[in-house]
C-alpha cells in the first residue's frame, strides 16, 4: 500500500457480466500494492471486499497463527471463502464481482465505492443509506476514536 492508502468514495457501475470498473481514483493505488491481482469477497453479504492480493495475504498470514479450529477464525473463513473469489483487475480496470455476492449485495447498476485505507468496499446506495441512518455517529464514536489518538 503506498501511503496515500485508498479514501474517498466514488461512483461506479456493474456491467451487465458483472464486472466493476475500479473508480480512477482508487485503480493506481490497488495496482501499485500488488499488480491486477485483488481477492473479492465479503462478511456479511451485504456489501463487496476487494482486497489488493497483498493485503489479503497479509490477512492470511495473521490469521495462521491462530489456533485451526478458533471459532472466530472458522467462521471469518466461512464467510469470506463462501463470497470470496480471486480476480484481476483487467486492462480496462474491471474486476468480476461473483454473481451470488452480487444478489446478495444487491449490486446492479450504479454503485458506490468507498476506500477504506487498505481495501476497496463496495456497495449499493440505497442500502449504505440505511445503514447510515441505522448506525448514527454518536459521541462515544468518537471517545473511541480518541483512544487511538484520532
Amino acid at each position: 500500500m503506498d501511503k496515500k492508502g485508498l479514501r474517498g468514495s466514488a461512483v461506479a457501475r456493474i456491467d451487465n457480466k458483472g464486472r466493476l470498473k475500479v473508480p480512477a481514483i482508487f485503480r493506481g493505488s490497488v495496482q501499485s500494492q500488488n499488480g491486477p491481482e485483488v481477492f473479492v469477497t465479503s462478511l456479511t453479504g451485504e456489501c463487496v471486499r476487494i482486497y489488493p492480493l497483498s493485503t489479503w495475504l497479509d490477512i492470511e498470514d495473521r490469521l495462521s497463527q491462530m489456533p485451526a479450529n478458533h471459532p472466530s477464525r472458522l467462521k471469518f473463513l466461512d464467510r469470506v471463502n463462501y463470497y470470496g473469489q480471486s480476480g484481476e483487475l483487467d486492462q480496462q480496470g474491471r474486476v468480476v464481482i461473483p454473481a451470488h455476492l452480487r444478489e446478495s449485495a444487491s449490486i446492479v447498476g450504479e454503485v458506490r465505492v468507498f476506500g477504506r485505507i487498505d481495501y476497496l468496499e463496495v456497495w449499493n446506495e440505497e442500502l449504505f443509506a440505511q445503514k447510515l441512518k441505522r448506525d448514527p455517529w454518536i459521541d462515544d464514536d468518537g471517545l473511541r476514536l480518541s483512544e487511538h489518538g484520532i
